[in-house]
């Protein structure tokens, strides 16, 4: 078989064969699928690896090794398989929500904008210097000429009174 004669292989495959089966049948527990998988591999591995022994013991040690490894190969190449279904479904099925959401979530940035034009001038200066000109509570802070506690205590009610606001908007809505 290291030369690649093919009778050598065919010997091979006649006292082996059967002997893989069940050996792959045990290791896959009854899985009749998942242990011709394994043996497909098992044989393939062999035509590639394939080297003397100097013992037959050896050699059904190594064949056995073989058919473990391709059988956790198939086992592993059907889990990746499984999830990227499972991602791609979720994936799938985001994407659709997003596009049925569409119109939706250009009503809320809409609400949103006339809620926060609504608010007043103070309240809305300091919304947009944090979140639009990206300034940090800190800064916000020493220009004010307070704590950032305070400062983060008026955010907090002010986004509450803007979450109230547009929460409200939308359930008035048909």
């Amino acid at each position: 078989m290291v030369a690649g004669d093919e009778a050598a292989y065919r010997v091979f495959y006649d006292a082996y064969f059967d002997r893989l089966s069940r050996y792959l049948l045990v290791v896959t527990t009854g899985n009749d699928d998942a242990m011709r998988e394994a043996l497909q591999g098992t044989l393939y591995r062999v035509v590639r690896h394939i080297r003397v022994f100097d013992d037959e013991a050896v050699f059904w040690s190594w064949l056995t090794v073989l058919a473990r490894s391709a059988y956790a190969d198939e086992r592993r190449k059907k889990r990746r398989y499984l999830a990227f279904l499972d991602r791609f479904t979720r994936h799938t099925a985001i994407n659709d929500l997003a596009r049925a959401h569409v119109a939706d979530g250009a009503r809320l940035d809409a609400l949103l904008a006339e809620s926060v034009q609504r608010l007043p001038a103070d309240e809305r200066r300091l919304l947009e210097g944090k979140y639009f000109e990206r300034k940090s509570v800190r800064e916000i802070a020493e220009q004010r000429a307070t704590t950032e506690k305070a400062i983060e205590s008026q955010l907090t009610r002010i986004r509450r009174k803007l979450k109230t606001t547009v929460l409200a908007a939308l359930h008035d809505e048909p």
